[in-house]
């Protein structure tokens, strides 16, 4: 992959990476109604309501790669899709997704943990041959659907933003694009708002370190599979993941998140921030190899042919022919070579 670089655009080009964005922020609103039609068409057709999740995020990410990589052909002709979906292809791709991954188990891990040793949690198991499939099922919706958050909000939009206004701004715009649009969720409180805006900082941190969505989408992907799957708790107030172990919170809003889940606590602004400041750490090496600009030597280069006065001058100074010393024998006469 190309490197991306994380300077704004010239003044000249501002305008149009700000309607690249907005036209595919646009295709993203048009593309999640088309998918939810679709995929309410089929599993109403052939009955398949257990899977109509996993096909509405299926039919998004398809249309997303479509739209994203048409509006990127009007710019450049050669980039790949996975340049235009912000997954290079690099050796340590699949090391980076298991970074985020941990990272997504631990931080949630640290916002369970103040309910559970509250006492606030109330945990039943459903055990059948069902909870099992719709498990597995449940894992493969919320992986796709994390890759298509991640690539809806911190892949091209995202670094559409970035050309036009920096990285700075840029994190700002779609964090808050980012929380505003959870606030539509179930249950949601402007507490839940302002931790899914933090959210948004850190998952955009995760693309500004690497310049690709492979650890934000193995972070994203563990935070709701831990939270909804493992945990059996609400995922963004969604409700529908946890299908082996349910989990119920019962305590005060700040600290449980009521309804909404563990997102919707004031506890989990501070292990966001803790997060940050882990995936600095974790990815020093990632942002020295893949987000720093290339070093070009100074000077001439070492193939340009020298000045004609220093050519000259060489000339000028070439050391005159060796003379030859021939050898004599001990009586002190030349020993001249046979003819």
């Amino acid at each position: 992959m190309k490197a991306f670089s994380s300077t704004p655009s010239t003044r000249s080009d501002r305008p149009l990476q700000i309607a690249l964005f907005l036209i595919s922020v646009a295709w993203f609103f048009i593309s999640q109604s088309l998918a939810g039609r679709a995929a309410t068409g089929l599993s109403v057709r052939f009955g398949l309501s257990d899977q109509r999740p996993l096909l509405s995020v299926l039919f998004l990410l398809f249309l997303l790669a479509l739209g994203f990589s048409f509006l990127q052909s009007l710019v450049e002709r050669n980039a790949s899709l996975h340049e235009v979906l912000g997954l290079p292809e690099r050796p340590t791709g699949g090391r980076e997704w298991v970074i985020g991954a941990a990272l997504g188990w631990g931080l949630v891990v640290l916002a369970v943990l103040p309910m559970a040793l509250g006492g606030t949690l109330h945990v039943e198991f459903w055990w059948s041959l069902r909870s099992f499939w719709l498990l597995v099922l449940y894992l493969a919706t919320l992986g796709v659907s994390a890759l298509v958050e991640e690539i809806a909000f911190r892949g091209y939009p995202f670094r559409r933003l970035i050309k036009a206004m920096g990285p700075t701004g840029a994190t700002v715009v779609m964090s808050l694009f980012f929380g505003l649009l959870h606030a539509f969720n179930p249950d949601a409180t402007w507490i839940s708002v302002l931790i899914t805006m933090f959210a948004g900082v850190l998952l955009s941190l995760a693309w500004l370190r690497t310049h690709g969505l492979w650890l934000g989408w193995g972070l994203h992907f563990a935070w709701n599979a831990s939270m909804g799957i493992l945990f059996g708790l609400p995922v963004s107030g969604i409700v529908d993941f946890s299908s082996i172990v349910q989990t119920r919170a019962v305590g005060v809003h700040w600290l449980t998140g009521g309804n909404y889940g563990p997102e919707g606590a004031l506890l989990t602004l501070p292990v966001l921030v803790v997060g940050m400041v882990v995936l600095v750490l974790v990815t020093s090496d990632y942002a020295w190899q893949y987000t720093h600009k290339p070093i070009i030597a100074a000077g001439y280069p070492m193939d340009a042919p020298p000045p004609e006065a220093h050519t000259a001058m060489e000339q000028n100074a070439k050391p005159v022919s060796l003379v030859q010393i021939l050898p004599t024998t001990p009586d002190g006469s030349i020993d001249k070579p046979q003819q």
